[in-house]
């Protein structure tokens, strides 16, 4: 399933290259380092650490990484690691060849700039509650890109090449962003993973809502009172949240639902399609498509073979 919306740079030619693993292009900034890294052939176990945060993207080939006490998982194009400083990775790189290299990106941010940013989040647009802030979460450190999160790091990836006087600037509004939609994905990726159990947020009444009612038309207005909330508010709560609006929620969660039955050979597409509270299959099967860059038939097929 293709979740790679960044676009990798090219790569580095041949003549130019200092080592065959994690051979290392820096691009620097005021307050970020960008990292791109590439390797030509098989390795394992091989360290790396920063001083300062960095958020990794995988753009080329597959590596295994190795991170705290986990156990080691495989790192593809279109999913996204964040690492807190001073903690070392260690890296196998299977597959890696001449003709099939992996690509990286290692966006190192000044803490200043990390703190500068969830400080003024927090003053100028606190969240509902308390005790609730805008933070960073480093046990929620893995995660698929979607399309904002991966259009911000082009954006980054362009900014930290250009040669334009003005790419300080712009990149410093850039890493902002970024930073938001980082906390932004680990919110909406906690929540699937089950483990958002806020009891004081609006947020908790209307995932249940959603969950129990998957099967119907699931409207803003629904969601809003549940939510106890006039429906701008919510929407605008919402979106601040999760960094997508309630209904882009709410399909993905029936899109979620969906995997779920089709992961039952002898399922129908129709019976799947209702099941998952879409009304016709046609459009059922081209959402579908959008989200997981397969046909629900060819997903089912994954689970038969």
């Amino acid at each position: 399933m293709n979740r790679n919306y960044i676009n990798p740079p090219n790569l580095s030619s041949e003549k130019s290259l200092k080592t065959l693993v994690e051979n290392r292009t820096v691009y620097n900034l005021n307050h970020c380092e960008l990292n791109l890294f590439e390797t030509y052939k098989e390795s394992q176990l091989v360290p790396l650490k920063f001083n300062d945060l960095v958020v990794t993207s995988m753009l080329r080939g597959k590596k295994v990484m190795h991170l705290f006490d986990d156990p080691g998982f495989e790192y593809l194009p279109g999913e996204t690691v964040v690492i807190p400083s001073n903690v070392e990775m260690k890296i196998d790189f299977p597959e890696a060849t001449k003709n099939n290299p992996t690509q990286c990106l290692a966006l190192a941010i000044d803490q200043q700039k990390i703190n500068d940013t969830l400080h003024f989040l927090n003053d100028r647009y606190p969240k509902e509650g308390n005790s609730q802030f805008w933070h960073l979460n480093y046990q929620n450190y893995y995660f698929y890109n979607n399309v904002e999160l991966a259009t911000t790091i082009n954006k980054l990836i362009k900014e930290c090449m250009s040669t334009s006087v003005t790419k300080d600037v712009l990149a410093d509004l850039t890493l902002q962003e970024l930073l938001i939609r980082i906390v932004q994905t680990q919110t909406a990726k906690s929540i699937e993973d089950g483990l958002y159990t806020d009891p004081n947020s609006p947020i908790t009444q209307v995932l249940e809502y959603i969950r129990v009612n998957i099967r119907e038309n699931i409207s803003l207005k629904n969601l809003s009172e549940k939510a106890c909330m006039s429906t701008t508010s919510f929407y605008r709560f919402f979106k601040r949240e999760l960094g997508m609006t309630p209904i882009e929620f709410v399909i993905r969660e029936k899109i979620k639902c969906a995997k779920q039955l089709l992961k039952n050979p002898a399922i129908q597409i129709n019976e799947v399609c209702h099941l998952s509270g879409f009304e016709d299959s046609n459009y059922f099967i081209r959402l579908f498509k959008k989200h997981e860059g397969i046909t629900p038939k060819q997903y089912q097929l994954l689970y038969v073979n």
